[in-house]
């Protein structure tokens, strides 16, 4: 039997254990897949009939691209990352989560006003490149017996988190690119450290686990230990809500619920990690993603990329 001409790009500069995860799923539906660093992509705009070219790809596109990570850089390559995922949607590749997505989702700011917007629960939040509406967001906050969390715009598992206690000063805005973001601290009330990470597939919400932190950041990539968790009502409903606010086609949602039980979504991942999930149940995760995925083709296509 001859092997199938490759047609689906994974995107990613480290494939690690979620890309041989994705790639044993593909596989076992009869597609091959193939690791692709958006950085080694490129624009050829002239006379060639396709101006995108992707590695191993060549002369056509491929049918469906998954994307597991996105380089970071200087704004302009971050954008030009972007541009490669945008220009695939304009030529009817699908995108999975596509870079809209990805854009709304990579930047807590825009997050929190959308979850916001759709008038979904999510913590007080303040995004400002001024020090001193900051300071005055600091002080009031104190005064009203509330702790903040200050954040990074951009940024991933749990890095460069701050916790500010009444007391505490206001860190220099050279520590934060020069935009403070800043999130009520919400504190379960009981005493430990906790949230719930949902994961959502085609508007569904799956799966869910409790991450329990040896600090106030429970992050599994700052040593939360993962616990199985039930996948309740509340759960499920704020989840599902946030992930379409963000208007993903899967994600991860972060949900915190303070002492008198209300659920509060915190952050919305659109390029989740699902290996701390994956360790709680006995469900295979790539292999939902990638039936979702392979959906998201139209019919035939697949038929046309093995052919």
């Amino acid at each position: 039997m001859r092997n199938l001409e490759p047609r689906i790009v994974i995107f990613t500069d480290d494939p690690g254990w979620h890309g041989a995860r994705l790639r044993e799923a593909f596989a076992a539906r009869g597609c091959v897949a193939n690791f692709v660093s958006l950085k080694s992509c490129h624009f050829d705009i002239g006379a060639d009939a396709q101006p995108l070219k992707i590695p191993g790809f060549e002369p056509a596109l491929p049918a469906a691209a998954f994307v597991r990570g996105v380089p970071g850089g200087s704004l302009e390559e971050v954008v030009f990352y972007l541009d490669i995922l945008h220009a695939l949607t304009e030529l009817n590749v699908p995108v999975y989560n596509d870079a809209r997505a990805i854009e709304r989702s990579v930047d807590k700011g825009m997050t929190s006003f959308l979850l916001r917007n759709k008038g979904i629960p999510t913590p007080p939040t303040w995004v400002t490149n001024d020090p001193e509406h900051a300071r005055a967001v600091v002080m009031r906050e104190f005064a009203a017996g509330h702790a903040l969390v200050c954040k990074p715009l951009f940024g991933a598992q749990g890095e460069g988190l701050m916790r500010l206690l009444p007391g505490d000063p206001l860190p220099a805005a050279e520590m934060l690119h020069g935009v403070y973001y800043l999130q009520r601290y919400i504190d379960t009330g009981e005493g430990s450290w906790h949230d719930w990470r949902v994961f959502v597939i085609a508007g569904r919400a799956l799966l869910a686990m409790r991450r329990e932190g040896a600090t106030w950041i429970s992050n599994v990539a700052r040593g939360g230990n993962c616990q199985p968790a039930v996948l309740d009502d509340g759960l499920r409903h704020l989840a599902e809500a946030a992930v379409a606010a963000v208007g993903m086609q899967y994600g991860g949602v972060d949900i915190i619920r303070d002492a008198t039980g209300q659920g509060w979504a915190v952050e919305v991942n659109s390029v989740p990690a699902w290996r701390g999930l994956q360790s709680t149940c006995n469900v295979n995760i790539a292999e939902l993603l990638a039936d979702d995925f392979l959906r998201q083709l139209e019919p035939g296509a697949m038929a046309e990329a093995a052919g």
